[in-house]
């Protein structure tokens, strides 16, 4: 499906990314697993990657490490020119790299507040700013482009975690940036797309509770909360078989897959052309809006 493609997964050391790295690597591309190798909390660096590089390779598949920091401007432009100084090209970019710093938004630091928008939402646009760059070269050039770029949002910044201001705002500002991203770059022939994955990972253990997690280097048995189990559905949207498809969110978990509809017009009242009133808004609210009351039941204003 991926034969003589080149691939980038940004946090691919572990977990869900690991999976991604696998997957697309099985699948016939030349991957560059990239990851710092810090904790799930932002902290230190390693060389983590080289694990999952040497997973691919043992498989028969082709994969080089990269420790760049996806949320350094500077290092994400050395990340894209990495993956074409090894393989000639870039074709995939899959932002996934990720960390936590869970509190009470009354209790939540500002670094805090600050890491986690980092590396997720600008860890994210800063790979995206330099491939768009790349493929957009490549087209003005005449040559056809046909890039991928895969974003990973989650179910808590679609919906909301208690403890996660910090995670799930950046979550969501993800999904606005595929959207936006999606539509400046259709004409330069890359699609855009965002998948919000499930299964057990280091960050989902800082959740209480939560199992211990299973590294995503097994096919052979089903497991709903095996990190990889999105895997296959980014190596889709990452094929040429996925042309038509940008601009979209999908939920992926277990064994389900669910496109997101996202914001739509729901319930719906008019004013008859005037000026809402703020003393009228409440009955419309109630009658038009939530049905908690019935439209005969319409309150006065003031009432």
């Amino acid at each position: 499906m991926l034969d003589g493609k080149v691939a980038i997964v940004t946090g691919s050391a572990h977990g869900i990314g690991r999976g991604h790295a696998l997957e697309l690597a099985a699948r016939g591309a030349a991957v560059v697993v990239n990851d710092l190798g810090g904790s799930v909390h932002g902290e230190g660096s390693s060389r983590a990657a080289d694990v999952a590089v040497d997973l691919i390779r043992a498989r028969g598949g082709t994969a080089v490490a990269d420790y760049e920091d996806v949320a350094d401007f500077d290092g994400a432009g050395r990340l894209i020119a990495h993956a074409v100084e090894a393989f000639g090209r870039l074709d995939i970019l899959v932002n996934n790299a990720g960390i936590v710093r869970d509190a009470m938004v009354f209790n939540m630091t500002e670094t805090a507040w600050d890491e986690v928008i980092r590396v997720h939402l600008k860890g994210t646009y800063a790979p995206t700013h330099h491939a768009a760059r790349y493929w957009r070269e490549r087209a003005k050039a005449g040559e056809r482009v046909a890039g991928r770029i895969i974003n990973t949002t989650s179910g808590a910044g679609l919906s909301g975690n208690v403890g996660q201001a910090n995670y799930t705002a950046a979550k969501a500002g993800i999904v606005g940036l595929t959207l936006t991203c999606s539509l400046e770059l259709a004409r330069f022939g890359v699609t855009v797309n965002c998948i919000a994955p499930g299964g057990a990972t280091r960050i989902s253990q800082t959740v209480p509770g939560f199992v211990a997690a299973k590294e995503a280097d097994e096919y052979d048995s089903f497991d709903p909360l095996d990190p990889s189990l999105s895997s296959p559905i980014v190596a889709w949207l990452a094929s040429d078989e996925a042309s038509h498809v940008s601009g979209q969110v999908l939920r992926a978990i277990g064994e389900t897959l669910i496109l997101l509809e996202g914001w739509r017009y729901g319930p719906t009242a008019r004013n008859g052309g005037a000026r809402w009133q703020a003393e009228a808004v409440g009955g419309v609210m109630a009658t038009d809006i939530f049905g908690t009351r019935a439209p005969g039941l319409r309150a006065q204003p003031g009432t």
